[in-house]
């Protein structure tokens, strides 16, 4: 074997390790648990330190993509509304997607039944519902990541407060809720942890957290932070207090959903039987109710029954609802 053929597979073989070497390292620095968790934090910063633009607290300075479209949005009014509630909602959802689904469902149950030569009230009356599916998938993704949120918020207090009587600084117990805390409570105390370390002063940063949850568990420890900080006192007594009457609050709720739940089922079931009634006669005997369409009093008696039953579910509603 000629010194030539030595040389090749020496630069061979360097190649290969060179190549298996930058593989490495680029999976570790983009691909990495490490990496996903610091990009992660370093994005959820970005989008809540803020600047000198108010904007900085809602998820994204560009809701459209475009200058002139960020332009007709902020003509709307409430607009900042929405988009924080999308914020809250967690959802991977931009403020332009949600009026362009909003729209387009708006539109298609309007077309539907125009197309199919069916009256126009009956048009908008479709089309109004398939607009606010949208929303009412945002309410609820947002109502689902507060349940979580203060359910897991007496168990971060409670931990804060042990940090302190440990002597540990107010900052350090934030960072130790932020590292040792599942998501969302866990998220929301590194975003804190991050404003408060990179120079936001501390009671901007407790605001915004305050913004970006629209607690009103988490309301009150901010409070009390806050007056704590100006008029002094035992904290970790003070954040005691504040879980106990939080786990007390939420025992509460647990009891009144338990005592009303007989309430959402009669609701429910009165709100679907008219439906489930009129599609088992029609499965039975398909021209018994054709007279309830085809004649111009049947019409006038759905809408008379729908906005009945609208009023009847509004007031059910209202009944069983009980805030604590």
């Amino acid at each position: 074997m000629d010194i030539l053929t030595l040389l090749f597979a020496l630069a061979t073989f360097i190649a290969v390790v060179l190549f298996l070497e930058g593989g490495y390292l680029w999976w570790a620095s983009t691909r990495s648990t490490e990496a996903k968790r610091l990009n992660r934090r370093l994005e959820e910063v970005a989008g809540s330190v803020q600047g000198s633009r108010p904007a900085s607290l809602y998820k994204e300075q560009s809701a459209t993509g475009s200058a002139a479209g960020d332009r007709l949005l902020a003509a709307v009014p409430r607009l900042h509304g929405l988009n924080r509630l999308i914020v809250q909602s967690r959802l991977s959802l931009t403020l332009a997607q949600f009026v362009g689904w909003t729209v387009a469902l708006g539109a298609l149950g309007y077309a539907a039944p125009v197309l199919l030569n069916r009256p126009a009230v009956i048009g908008l009356v479709v089309g109004g519902v398939l607009a606010a599916l949208p929303t009412l998938y945002v309410l609820r993704a947002r109502n689902q990541h507060m349940q979580r949120f203060e359910q897991q918020l007496p168990e971060a207090l409670d931990l804060m407060s042990r940090a302190l009587r440990a002597g540990h600084a107010f900052p350090t117990a934030i960072k130790m809720v932020g590292e040792e805390m599942k998501d969302p409570v866990g998220g929301e105390f590194r975003i804190l942890f991050d404003e408060t370390n990179y120079g936001v002063p501390l009671e901007t940063a407790l605001l915004n957290l305050a913004s970006r949850t629209d607690s009103t568990d988490l309301g009150y420890f901010v409070i009390a932070v806050l007056i704590q900080r100006d008029s002094g006192g035992n904290l970790a007594e003070l954040l005691d207090n504040i879980s106990a009457i939080i786990r007390a609050r939420l025992k509460l709720y647990g009891q009144i959903r338990t005592l009303s739940a007989e309430g959402r089922l009669s609701a429910w079931i009165l709100g679907g039987l008219p439906f489930a009634t009129a599609a088992m006669i029609n499965i039975v005997n398909p021209g018994f109710m054709k007279v309830l369409w085809e004649d111009p009093a049947g019409i006038n008696f759905i809408y008379g029954a729908l906005v009945m039953m609208v009023l009847g579910v509004l007031w059910m509603r209202k009944i069983i609802r009980i805030r604590v």
